[in-house]
């Protein structure tokens, strides 16, 4: 969409995960934010978050929805898009650990290994020091969440992990990971901010929205 406000409207997708919390984030950083769940909602924002939860089961609603191909335009189109958790797996380019016929609805070239710290019961909170965010670390909360185990040429790598001993069955190996990325418009993040009580992150993607949109 052309034409982008100082206030842009940006959509949350509200098939599955912390809607309510993305939402009242958003409206926190600046922007209108309202519901997606039909194309024709998706046509009327300038940018998206798609939020955690279980991303097979997200795909899933997708299709049902109708909604899959119209995310794919928009995003390949340039639709500025943040994905946190299982969002991330959603906007991977490929996947590590998927289920078998798992897709995604692509654009950030990026490999994402699912789940990778573990099950509900692995997970952890941990400040993590993010480029383009000023001020203290942000204090990142980790659920089933993966990480990133390669990026491509124009993905840039924001945060990684700092501790992470054992955390994946493996001591120390989950140490240096990298859990926030950015490909121009597209930003994704291993860990769940809108339950940080933290907008900082929401306030990045804002005014990525402002500028790609």
């Amino acid at each position: 969409m052309g034409g982008v406000t100082d206030r842009p409207t940006i959509g949350v997708l509200a098939l599955q995960g912390d809607v309510r919390e993305h939402l009242r984030a958003l409206e926190a950083s600046g922007a209108t934010a309202v519901p997606v769940r039909r194309a024709a909602e998706l046509d009327a924002v300038d940018g998206l978050v798609i939020p955690g939860g279980e991303s097979t089961t997200i795909s899933k609603l997708a299709a049902a929805f109708e909604l899959t191909e119209p995310l794919r335009k928009r995003i390949a189109g340039g639709m500025p898009a943040y994905g946190s958790c299982a969002g991330m797996i959603l906007l991977a380019d490929r996947i590590v650990d998927g289920v078998p016929g798992q897709e995604t609805l692509g654009g950030l070239d990026v490999t994402v290994r699912r789940n990778a710290f573990g099950r509900q019961v692995d997970s952890f909170e941990e400040p993590i020091t993010i480029t383009g965010i000023e001020g203290e670390p942000f204090h990142a909360v980790f659920i089933r969440a993966p990480w990133v185990e390669s990026v491509g040429a124009g993905v840039k790598a924001l945060g990684r992990t700092s501790g992470g001993a054992g955390r994946d069955g493996a001591a120390g190996s989950a140490a240096g990971r990298i859990v926030a990325v950015r490909q121009g418009g597209l930003l994704a993040t291993s860990f769940h901010p809108e339950l940080a009580g933290d907008a900082r992150v929401h306030a990045l993607f804002v005014q990525m929205v402002k500028e790609f949109s």
